[in-house]
């Protein structure tokens, strides 16, 4: 129950920086600059899922987090926003490191998810053209009663800490159900099954929480699972960006399609890498 603990409160401390930034940018951008340079920020970025899958590769899942931020307040497109959570590789990279597995099947992986990251999130924006509605990063704030006339590092700190503790609750329910089933018992139900495998391994990855890029990596490193439904995991994984759209995002409708569209989407990915005979 300690490990649990504190695996858990790490999860969360180690988003703080991120979390804090990102708020912060989001303060600066409600308190100074014009309803012009807003406008501008909205209209710019055609190129957005491309910028956000390159940025989503970085190896920790606080991009994830930065990027529902960003699009709750209506600054980025759906397209980036999925590109982002498709190309993120969170805890992945560093386990695969610490595993001595060579770079060149962590260069392939993390290529493979930017590309596809990339070509969904461009598909996206062209069949959901972004919203050239008012930019709501200001409601955000209001919705958090964080008083913004205190001022930026206040107000950002007041978001940062509010969701920072919801996220410790639920990584640590999420930690303790992990600790309880097992790893070996999840990999029994994903392991060559060309079809379910993945879609198994995509609904390990909808965990909002880091641990399950962590899981899936070391299922696929003890080859219990294939690089297929790893990839099918890796592509839904979208760390604890998932539980800020929840959280944040007030239009549930809205979420609700952005995650089906993830699960499916990265599922039906890891399917055709499946029956391509993707090797790593």
């Amino acid at each position: 129950m300690l490990d649990i603990l504190v695996d858990a409160m790490l999860d969360s401390v180690k988003l703080i920086p991120f979390l804090f930034v990102t708020y912060l940018i989001m303060e600066y951008l409600e308190h100074k600059t014009s309803e012009k340079h807003t406008e501008k920020i909205q209209k710019s970025g055609k190129m957005g899922p491309v910028v956000g899958a390159l940025l989503g590769a970085f190896p920790q899942c606080g991009f994830s987090v930065s990027a529902t931020n960003l699009f709750v307040g209506r600054v980025i497109s759906i397209g980036t926003l999925l590109a982002v959570y498709l190309s993120t590789s969170d805890e992945m990279i560093p386990v695969f490191l610490a595993e001595n597995i060579g770079v060149k099947v962590i260069v392939k992986v993390v290529g493979l998810k930017i590309l596809l990251g990339m070509l969904v999130g461009l598909m996206l924006d062209f069949v959901f053209p972004k919203d050239k509605t008012e930019n709501t990063i200001s409601h955000l704030c209001e919705h958090h009663h964080c008083h913004c006339k205190e001022g930026i590092i206040k107000s950002s700190i007041r978001h940062t800490v509010n969701i920072t503790g919801f996220i410790f609750v639920i990584s640590l329910a999420l930690n303790a159900v992990i600790a309880v089933v097992g790893e070996e018992t999840i990999a029994h139900f994903i392991l060559n099954k060309p079809i379910l495998g993945p879609i198994i391994a995509g609904l390990v990855g909808l965990i909002p929480n880091c641990a399950a890029s962590v899981m899936l990596a070391e299922l696929y490193i003890g080859q219990l699972i294939s690089a297929g439904a790893m990839m099918a995991g890796l592509l839904v994984g979208a760390g604890v960006g998932l539980l800020v759209l929840v959280k944040e995002n007030r239009d549930k409708k809205e979420n609700l399609k952005i995650i089906s569209i993830l699960y499916v989407t990265g599922v039906g990915l890891g399917i055709l890498l499946e029956f391509l005979g993707l090797t790593l």
